[in-house]
């Protein structure tokens, strides 16, 4: 989910036991499209959030204190003191570990690096982790996965996602942390991968130790275990930095049906022209292409989205909208090109539309002007927009600023996820 206020415009292998996995759904296979809701769990913190740190060639990691080595038979096949670093790579499925004293070893994977003792930090080429490290061989090097209860995975995740706020904040931060944790708890016990969420906008952004922060820290205790919950299931609750007045259902962003908690809801003050969410680096914004620019970007990006021939994609000639969403949005957009004419729908519009340097278009929220030179010939193309993300569920600038008005978290939460209920889940 592309939705950050941290970010300098704004800114989810060892299984878990089958009373948790019977309890919890898998992740759904496009993670921003909101998956269906899980029971509300019982005890699940303890189990752990299995979260993929990314594949990497090689590793080395180290400990805060006495650590152990174990392989997927639980035994301990190396160990070392705090500071001792072993470093892990893969080759061909197989793991090639360098111990502490230069000895290299080759061990089958998966293996997990477990501290003695439960309150030591892990750190993997020195950023830091709570909870355990499974290592798994990977087509290209190690992937990485960190095994941590939701509540410390939670403090590595809100202060990525939210930025980091000041007290006046707080009421943001508490909302941020029951719509993480119902994200992270509707996806834990996934059967279909050694992983339940990545630590990157495909999920969830997460920092480990290195993100956490005390205000921050203190939205997480203070809304411990608490998710949202649509009768009686937990909901996977998406979020987005700035939504540009009004937030979107969700099947005018994906392909996906919308939810009864999921509906369009206006951000706008109450007895005002001014929104909750003005405050927002990106509330509105503007980008221009030139012909040039525009014609290798769409050469670059719109096979992934549209069915276009063998061949060159073509000069871009032509840029029109094709319909607008309930809320406000580009339904469809129409790309002419010389190769033919392509239809782009909802959020695929974002990832055609990219700069030159690959980011996404804001939003979907935008008026196009088309330039064209004195022979005809499509000049420039400037879309002016407003918002930042996909629009569907909490606006997290608006959150920002509806705590700054006064409203608690509860009230946020019900604001954008309506019907929902915040509950225990553990």
């Amino acid at each position: 989910m592309a939705r950050r206020v941290g970010d300098p415009g704004l800114t989810f292998l060892t299984r878990h036991a089958a009373i948790f996995a019977a309890t919890c759904i898998a992740a759904c296979t496009r993670p921003s499209t909101p998956a269906p809701g899980a029971p509300v769990p019982n005890a699940i913190d303890a189990a752990g959030l299995r979260v993929s740190l990314g594949v990497l060639p090689g590793a080395n990691f180290t400990a805060t204190d006495a650590w152990r080595l174990v392989d997927r038979d639980g035994r301990v096949v190396a160990e070392g003191r705090a500071g001792d670093v072993v470093s892990l790579s893969s080759q061909s499925g197989t793991l090639t570990l360098a111990g502490p004293g230069g000895s290299r070893r080759e061990l089958a994977a998966p293996v997990s690096l477990l501290a003695v003792k439960p309150e030591a930090i892990l750190s993997v080429n020195q950023r830091r982790y709570r909870g355990n490290l499974s290592i798994l061989a990977a087509d290209s090097g190690v992937r990485i996965v960190n095994r941590v209860g939701v509540e410390a995975y939670l403090r590595g995740v809100v202060p990525r996602e939210l930025g980091v706020r000041g007290p006046g904040d707080r009421a943001a931060l508490e909302a941020q942390a029951v719509a993480a944790r119902s994200y992270a708890v509707a996806r834990l016990g996934n059967t279909s991968r050694a992983y339940d969420v990545t630590a990157t906008t495909t999920d969830q952004v997460y920092g480990g130790v290195d993100a956490e922060n005390a205000i921050a820290d203190a939205a997480v205790a203070a809304t411990n275990g608490l998710v949202l919950t649509f009768n009686g299931r937990v909901v996977s609750a998406p979020y987005h930095s700035t939504c540009g007045g009004t937030t979107a259902a969700p099947d005018e962003i994906w392909r996906s049906e919308s939810e009864p908690y999921l509906q369009r809801v206006s951000d706008r003050i109450p007895g005002t022209d001014r929104y909750y969410c003005e405050i927002a680096p990106r509330f509105r914004w503007e980008r221009s292409w030139r012909a040039d620019s525009l014609t290798a970007i769409v050469e670059r990006y719109l096979r992934s989205y549209a069915q276009v021939p063998p061949g060159p994609v073509g000069e871009v000639r032509r840029v029109a909208v094709d319909g607008e969403t309930p809320s406000g949005r580009v339904a469809a957009l129409w790309i002419e090109t010389s190769s033919g004419r392509y239809r782009l729908r909802g959020n695929d519009i974002r990832y055609v539309l990219r700069s030159p340097s690959g980011e996404l278009l804001n939003s979907t929220y935008f008026s196009p002007e088309v330039v064209r030179s004195s022979d005809g010939r499509l000049a420039r193309l400037t879309v002016r927009g407003r918002g930042y993300g996909h629009g569907v569920g909490m606006c997290q600038w608006g959150a920002v600023g509806r705590a700054r008005a006064g409203q608690d978290f509860r009230t946020i939460l019900g604001t954008y996820f309506p019907g929902t209920t915040v509950a225990r889940a553990y």
